[in-house]
C-alpha cells in the first residue's frame, strides 16, 4: 500500500531529502491557495511525475479508493455543515435549486467544493511519490544529511519499514482467523466484515508490540543513542538532478505564490470578473 517500490527512474534517482523538501514547498502551497489554475495545473503535474516515475496504478490503488471514499465524505460533511461557504467565500450568490430550508444549491458552493476537489488531486501524487520512491535508510540518512537528528531520522525510517509489516501482519492474522471460519470475503456483508475486521486488532497490536520490543533490545544492545554522529550505509550523495530539481520546484513554488497573492486574496473568484 505506502511501502518502497523499487523502480529505474529519474524520480527514484533522486535523493530522499530533496523530494521530503519538495514535498514541503508543494504541501504548503497546496494549503494556501484556493487558486484554481494553480491547483489545476499543480493536479497535472502531480500525475505526470507520477507517470514518470513507473510506479503502476495498481500498486497504489488502495490508496487513491481510500482517498476517494474520505473526500466524498469530506464534500458531503461540508454541505451538509456549511450549504453557502463558497457564498460567504466569494461573495455573491447564484442559485441553480432552490432546496429545503438552508440547503440551497448555489454556483459558489459547488465551485469551492470543486477547489476543495482539486486539493485532493494536488497534493496525493506527491505524497505517494515520496513514500514509494524512497527508500527508507536512505531517506533517514538524507534527513540526517540536511540537519535532522539522526535518532529522529532513523524514527522516520523505521516507520517507513514497519507500515507493511502492518499489512503482512493484517493480513496473515485475517488468513488465519477465516481459517477458523470468520467470513472476512465479499461473500458477507460489509457490518459482519467490519465486524470481523475489528476482531483482528487486538492480535495485530500484540503482535506490534512484540516486534517493538525486539527492534528496541536490539537498538539498545547496539548502543543506539550514544554518539551524537553516526555512519549509514545507504548515503546518497547530492547530484546536479536534485540541484536541479529543488531549484525549479523553489521557483514554481514562488510563482505559484505570486500568481495567488497578485491581486491581494488567494482566493480565484470567477464570479466577479
Amino acid at each position: 500500500m505506502l511501502s518502497y517500490i523499487a523502480r529505474e527512474s529519474p524520480v527514484h534517482r533522486l535523493s530522499g531529502a530533496v523530494k521530503f523538501i519538495i514535498f514541503l514547498l508543494w504541501s504548503l502551497l497546496t494549503m494556501v491557495s484556493y487558486d484554481t489554475r494553480i491547483m489545476a495545473a499543480a493536479a497535472a503535474l502531480g500525475f505526470a511525475l507520477l507517470a514518470v516515475s513507473r510506479v503502476k496504478f495498481s500498486e497504489v490503488s488502495f490508496v487513491f479508493k481510500m482517498m476517494a471514499f474520505f473526500l466524498a465524505l469530506n464534500l458531503i460533511a461540508i454541505y451538509l455543515f456549511a450549504p453557502e461557504q463558497g457564498v460567504v467565500i466569494y461573495q455573491s450568490r447564484h442559485v441553480i435549486l432552490e432546496g429545503a430550508g438552508r440547503f440551497t444549491l448555489c454556483a459558489e458552493q459547488l465551485f469551492y467544493e470543486f477547489n476543495i476537489f482539486l486539493k485532493y488531486l494536488m497534493i496525493i501524487p506527491p505524497a505517494i511519490l515520496l513514500m514509494v520512491s524512497t527508500h527508507p535508510s536512505e531517506f533517514a540518512a538524507s534527513l540526517n544529511r540536511i540537519g535532522v537528528p539522526y535518532t529522529a531520522a532513523y524514527a522516520v525510517a523505521l516507520t517507513l519499514r514497519y507500515i507493511p509489516d502492518i499489512q503482512r501482519d493484517f493480513q496473515s492474522i485475517s488468513q488465519a482467523q477465516q481459517a477458523r471460519g470468520l467470513e472476512l470475503t465479499k461473500r458477507a456483508n460489509v457490518f459482519k466484515r467490519l465486524k470481523g475486521s475489528a476482531r483482528l486488532l487486538l492480535p495485530l497490536i500484540l503482535s506490534s508490540l512484540d516486534r517493538i520490543d525486539v527492534i528496541s533490545c536490539a537498538m539498545e544492545l547496539r548502543s543506539f543513542g550514544k554518539y551524537k554522529k553516526r555512519s549509514w550505509y545507504s548515503s546518497r550523495p547530492f547530484t546536479k538532478a536534485d540541484a536541479a530539481a529543488l531549484s525549479v520546484t523553489a521557483l514554481l513554488f514562488a510563482a505559484g505564490m505570486w500568481f495567488t497573492f497578485r491581486d491581494g486574496d488567494r482566493f480565484y473568484n470567477p464570479f466577479q470578473r
